[in-house]
């Protein structure tokens, strides 16, 4: 019987500094978005750089929704997405009466393929959803040919890519529509749950913040800190209810300051898994191209064709080990809704089908020890051949 202690697939890395600065907060008397949300909104924009605005939002998922309502997709629209990613990616266009057009991915990155994004745009087509899969960057030069070429805008799922680089710029200073961001609880880096949408366009920006707070013409902190009469305020459309909290915001400052430590450490985790596990039955994830940057949110390896074992063994026999994992993504064309609604099979997407078979994310966080990522590496080493 393993008596090891059990090891998450993913632990939020969070010192006494974020508690300090959450207290702080609290203990101010702001606790919905204020000083601490418009503060790290500044500093998150100037990490970016690039002339970006930033918008701090509750969810990656409401600011993929503000991104979208944003350049006016609407009922009838199309947009193009992956089918390896996460629901939220495209049930945002749902929201706003649009539907999805799933393709599949490449089958060395696991990213969108500009190929299959050109086949399937219609008159319909609105927009381009491209996902940095795993934190790697898609194709972004390809998508963003097609783009001007047929006269769509992209907006990027940014979730996995913090801080990951495409043609020697960091995602979020592209030149895209919008940039999306995750600070959810196992991303590179935290807020417990919220994002933040990046936007060079002005107009968008001004749009989002509005949309933001239930189509209020002034946002909280400024009625709060105005010189001029708090109660008065105006709606100038039917709104969300999107907006981050301060402590989150104070969370999400010091996490921000603490980035460039865990791009490091994932970097250096990933490292050793590629050369440690590079003799097994294994296909591991592709690295960034030279002078690029891989965030490295996940680890996603496959087993080959060749492997003796499946990815539910595999899954079993490091679960037995006290090692947690898990599967990015079941595919949309599996899920009930989007498979239904659309008429999607496995056969219309080969590509991501076949990795789906095979695929299992392994433990890979900033706080992992070198001792946890042995047992991790050694777990493998038993089960796979």
């Amino acid at each position: 019987m393993n008596t090891s202690p059990f090891l998450p697939f993913a632990r939020p890395d969070i010192t006494e500094a974020e508690i300090d600065a959450v207290a702080r907060a609290m203990r101010s008397g702001w606790v919905t978005t204020g000083p601490e949300t418009k503060a790290f909104e500044q500093e998150f924009a100037a990490y970016l750089g690039g002339g970006v605005q930033a918008i701090a939002v509750n969810s990656a998922t409401a600011g993929l929704h503000l991104a979208l309502e944003a350049i006016g997709v609407t009922q009838g629209d199309e947009v193009i997405a992956p089918t390896l990613t996460f629901t939220a990616t495209v049930e945002v266009a749902r929201y706003l009466g649009a539907d999805a057009k799933l393709v599949d991915v490449d089958p060395v990155t696991l990213n969108i393929d500009p190929a299959q994004i050109e086949a399937a745009i219609t008159p319909r087509t609105k927009a381009i959803l491209p996902v940095h899969y795993g934190g790697l960057a898609c194709d972004m030069a390809a998508i963003f040919d097609i783009a001007r070429r047929h006269g769509l805008q992209v907006v990027e799922d940014a979730a996995h890519a913090l801080p990951t680089t495409a043609n020697g710029a960091l995602v979020g200073q592209l030149p895209s529509a919008a940039a999306v961001f995750s600070f959810y609880a196992n991303k590179t880096m935290t807020t417990g749950e919220g994002g933040m949408v990046v936007t060079k366009d002005e107009q968008l920006a001004a749009r989002m913040r509005v949309m933001r707070l239930h189509g209020i013409s002034r946002d909280a902190f400024d009625r709060f800190s105005s010189k001029t009469p708090a109660w008065y305020y105006e709606i100038v459309a039917p709104g969300f209810k999107y907006n981050m909290t301060d402590m989150a915001g104070a969370l999400g400052r010091v996490q921000l300051q603490r980035l460039p430590a865990f791009v490091q450490r994932r970097q250096q985790l990933a490292a050793r898994y590629l050369h440690e596990l590079k003799a097994l039955p294994l296909i591991l994830p592709a690295d960034a191209p030279p002078g690029e940057t891989h965030a490295w949110h996940l680890f996603v390896i496959r087993l080959r064709d060749d492997a003796r074992v499946t990815r539910d063994e595999v899954i079993q026999a490091l679960s037995d080990a006290g090692i947690g994992t898990s599967v990015h993504y079941v595919p949309l064309h599996r899920q009930p809704y989007w498979r239904d609604r659309y008429g999607l099979t496995p056969e219309q997407f080969p590509v991501a089908e076949h990795a789906y078979q095979r695929m299992l994310s392994v433990p890979l966080f900033t706080s992992m020890s070198d001792e946890e990522q042995t047992r991790v590496i050694a777990a493998l080493k038993a089960c796979v051949r």
